[in-house]
């Protein structure tokens, strides 16, 4: 089930807010302009579906962010048991870092949480299956999809380069509980 924590980004042992209610992580979420929504996956997708099947499954939502963002391509982000170096691609999204682009992910299937640092607080954000999230540029966060990830998720770009980090070179993300710790 989706969830939603908030920390004062000063203190990881102080929950402010703790939820599991749709309706309210996508409210909450809102007021600081993160866009957070539930779509249906109903469709299960072998490992090896290619990406085209896994794209026309979902066309009309694509269609929608697509056209509301001003999005030009999308592309599909798998991570699994069968994935090489998987210690490597974690660590790639662990530290604190900003883009100059939104960064839209839907989660076909599996979960991740990103940290989402604003306000003087962190918000944890599990997304899993069916769920869409939107993290606006220039927004300081991390993503951890835990030690032993499966993920397959949607990624949509504003730009050909796709996922461009900006390291903002804090520790903050050494601080806070990690996915497999929050999940269990």
């Amino acid at each position: 089930m989706s969830r939603l924590t908030i920390y004062p980004d000063s203190n990881p042992d102080d929950i402010i807010l703790d939820t599991q209610d749709g309706d309210e992580i996508a409210r909450t979420l809102s007021n600081l302009d993160v866009r957070f929504e539930r779509w249906s996956a109903s469709k299960e997708f072998a490992n090896d579906a290619a990406d085209e099947t896994v794209i026309e499954a979902y066309k009309t939502d694509i269609e929608r962010i697509k056209a509301e963002g001003g999005y030009q391509t999308v592309d599909i982000l798998r991570v699994n048991e069968e994935t090489p170096n998987k210690p490597a691609i974690r660590a790639k999204f662990l530290n604190e870092h900003t883009h100059s682009e939104d960064e839209v992910r839907f989660f076909v299937d599996g979960a991740g949480s990103f940290y989402l640092r604003l306000e003087g607080r962190v918000h944890i954000v599990l997304c899993e299956r069916g769920d869409l999230i939107s993290v606006p540029a220039g927004v300081q966060h991390w993503f951890d999809m835990g030690a032993d990830p499966r993920i397959t998720a949607l990624r949509f770009f504003d730009n050909q380069e796709g996922w461009v980090p900006h390291f903002t070179g804090s520790d903050i993300a050494e601080k806070f509980p990690k996915f497999d710790e929050t999940n269990v």
